[in-house]
Formats: C-alpha cells, sequence, structure tokens
C-alpha cells in the first residue's frame, strides 16, 4: 500500500482533485498531466508544495478509486485539508484538468457536478469558471 499515511495538506488536495479528474474516465492522458504539473510548477498556491508527493498522491487517489465508497472517502479526505476559501480554486483546477484534452466525456462530466455538489460551488460560478475553462483550452 503506498497510500499517504499523514492527513492530507490543502496543496495535496488540491492535486487530489485533479488527479482524480484525469483519472475519472480511467484513461490519464498526457495532456491532463502536463496541465496538472504546470499548475503545480506555477501557481501561488503551490509556492512551497514539495512537487514529489503528485505521485505519492495519485497514489492514493487511485487506491481509493479502487475501493467501494473511495470517492466518498476522497471527498471527506479533501473537505478536511481544505479550506472553504480554495474550493472555487479547486473547482478551476478541476475544470482545466478536464478540458486539458479538449474531451470532457460523460464519466468526467459526473465528476465535476459531483465536485460542485461536494464543493458547494454555485450553479452560476461553475458555469462561468466550466467556460473560462473551455475557452482557455480552444484549439484552432
Amino acid at each position: 500500500m503506498t497510500r499517504i499515511n499523514t492527513p492530507l495538506t490543502a496543496q495535496d488536495a488540491l492535486v487530489a482533485i485533479m488527479v482524480a479528474v484525469s483519472a475519472s474516465d480511467e484513461h490519464i492522458r498526457t495532456s491532463e498531466l502536463v496541465t496538472i504539473e504546470r499548475m503545480v510548477n506555477h501557481l501561488p498556491v503551490f509556492a512551497d508544495f514539495d512537487a514529489d508527493r503528485i505521485g505519492l498522491v495519485a497514489r492514493t487517489v487511485l487506491e481509493l478509486f479502487e475501493e467501494y465508497e473511495g470517492l466518498d472517502a476522497l471527498f471527506g479526505l479533501i473537505r478536511e485539508a481544505l479550506p472553504e476559501k480554495l474550493f472555487e480554486t479547486a473547482y478551476v483546477m478541476a475544470c482545466d484538468v478536464a478540458a486539458a484534452d479538449g474531451k470532457l466525456g460523460e464519466e468526467e462530466l459526473r465528476l465535476l457536478e459531483e465536485i460542485r455538489y461536494e464543493l458547494n460551488i454555485d450553479r452560476l460560478a461553475g458555469a462561468a469558471i466550466e467556460r473560462a475553462a473551455r475557452a482557455r483550452h480552444m484549439v484552432l
């Protein structure tokens, strides 16, 4: 078992949300991994984050996905670690990862809906965040 043995940090929780969205369709794409890495390397919220933890957080998420009610357990860990002021930030990151490959499958859409519910993201704010993610990831 390679799961994180200590409580998640807020930064771990943000990474976990991104990994969960990427893995939701059972196909973790390179574009999604690059998006996660880019955010971890450039966003201020990750300024003091040890990027080596990404793999450990990812393994934890994937192990939870294999368990019965693992998604509920993951959301419990995320809500415990993530301050409310970062709920919208987490949703922005989730939407960017979902949009990174230019396709939104049913699994990703369902998980985004669940994230909105679990993090109490306002419907209008959620729609704006989703539209902005689509716009950022448009191609010619």
